[in-house]
């Protein structure tokens, strides 16, 4: 039984013939005839009684009658909402960021979408990096951008720009060279994302750094928002760490100064999506976007790396 066979039937039943059913499909009339032989010959049973006065639907036509109806409707209901879709006049995008994004690009970049795809709505999780990859490898977000490294597993994973990691302070005096490893661990450090601790990317490779320098790291105050740790070393309880591009935008720049690690620290950006999988129109155009926006934000520490 296929879709063009109950529409087939339907339209015989309203023009009262095969032929006239037929004319105003333009169609051949014999080619609707055999789809509609073919129908009653799959459910076992006439759905016509033909006569000299034109179609009468049998039983088992006026049983189908009401099926056929509501299978159409469905069919072109699912296609009108395929097509809003694909042409961004609807549907939900569903999309997870790392926990700091806020502080980069999405407000921004919501008005930029919402302007131009005003019927599309918008769903978007902050969450550790490392939650939004499990999110996505188990199918309840379809792409998210994160920060690295995450467990790669079953995604796809394109970095996009990278941002240094720069050692924060209000005291001058522990800003007058680039900050090692080994100092570090002498300072009173305040640290975000405490939810996730050394699960965080950032903190990671920090911890990785660490654990190859013989060192160990442990911060004294540890709180879940960046914003709340630069805050904290703005008051001078503690120093911390952060990426140049947040402390410069949210007006820290006067309260705090910076100094980059030696060797140098970055965090890499990376969209990521399942690995195969086809990428909504509306998940695309937002990628896109985002990538402009943090691309345009980072300046020129924006990178093309290969694919992970």
């Amino acid at each position: 039984m296929t879709l063009q066979q109950l529409q087939y039937f339907l339209m015989a039943i309203q023009h009262g013939s095969f032929s006239a059913a037929a004319d105003a499909m333009h169609l051949a009339q014999p080619s609707l005839s055999e789809q509609i032989r073919k129908l009653e010959g799959e459910l076992g049973a006439p759905l016509f009684a033909r006569g000299g006065r034109g179609l009468e639907l049998t039983d088992a036509g006026r049983l189908l009658r009401p099926h056929a109806e509501r299978t159409l409707a469905a069919a072109d209901e699912a296609a009108s909402s395929v097509r809003e879709v694909a042409k961004l006049e609807g549907g939900t995008l569903s999309f997870g960021t790392f926990g700091n994004a806020p502080y980069y690009l999405l407000s921004d970049l919501v008005e930029d979408f919402r302007s131009r795809h005003p019927n599309v709505r918008v769903r978007l999780t902050g969450l550790n990096s490392s939650t939004v990859a499990d999110s996505v490898r188990e199918g309840r977000l379809e792409a998210g951008l994160i920060v690295l490294p995450i467990d790669a597993r079953g995604l796809d994973v394109r970095p996009v720009a990278e941002d240094e990691t720069v050692f924060m302070s209000r005291d001058p005096e522990r800003l007058k060279e680039p900050m090692t490893i080994e100092r570090l661990q002498d300072r009173p450090l305040i640290l975000y994302d405490a939810r996730y601790g050394w699960d965080d990317p950032t903190r990671r490779t920090l911890l990785d750094r660490a654990q190859r320098a013989g060192v160990e790291l442990e911060p004294d105050i540890e709180v879940e928002y960046v914003e709340a740790a630069l805050e904290l070393c703005a008051r001078g309880f503690g120093d911390t760490i952060g990426a140049r591009s947040i402390a410069v935008g949210r007006g820290f720049a006067k309260r705090l100064g910076s100094v980059p690690f030696d060797p140098p620290l970055t965090d890499t950006f990376a969209f990521i999506h399942r690995r195969n999988a086809h990428l909504s129109p509306a998940t695309r155009a937002f990628m896109a976007l985002a990538e402009k926006r943090i691309v345009k934000l980072i300046g020129d520490r924006a990178v093309r790396p290969e694919r992970i």
